[in-house]
């Protein structure tokens, strides 16, 4: 089927690509029909685009390439909505706001996206420690990062 996206257009998707968030994402509580789409191969950012809704997409990045040691743990609560039965199955993305430079652009540290990829289920968990995971963290504070 095709999908109609906020920065790629239309493109073409299957039903298998279709990541369900059963709670939405905060903000968004109705829209629960997700898909991650490439945006460019030599950068680490892609889009969680809404299938439903054209002007409703998010550029992830994955956070651990600009901040190595960033980790938290699932809740219970958590674990149970992503069908989590193993580690290796959850993929995480922060929510990335981008400004014209891609170095002055920055991510949601606080509130991870972690996908369970094998069972297609989203979540966007909000972390309680606010003063370890800062709501923008710069894509520039790595040396050595896209500048």
């Amino acid at each position: 089927m095709k999908i109609a996206t906020k920065f790629l257009g239309e493109v073409e998707i299957t039903n298998e690509d279709v990541i369900t968030f059963p709670e939405g994402i905060p903000g968004f509580p109705d829209v629960t029909k997700f898909v991650l789409l490439p945006l460019d191969q030599d950068l680490p950012l892609a889009l969680l685009q809404a299938t439903e809704n054209a002007e409703l997409g998010f550029i992830v990045a994955y956070p651990f390439v600009f901040k190595p040691d960033y980790a938290f743990d699932l809740s219970m609560e958590d674990s149970e909505v992503l069908v989590a039965e193993r580690e290796e199955d959850l993929v995480t993305y922060a929510i990335v706001t981008l400004k014209e430079q891609l170095s002055d652009s920055t991510m949601n540290l606080l509130a991870p996206v972690v996908i369970n990829m094998k069972k297609k289920v989203g979540k966007q968990i909000v972390l309680s420690d606010s003063k370890a995971y800062p709501l923008r963290f710069s894509l520039s504070a790595l040396e050595g990062s896209v500048k």
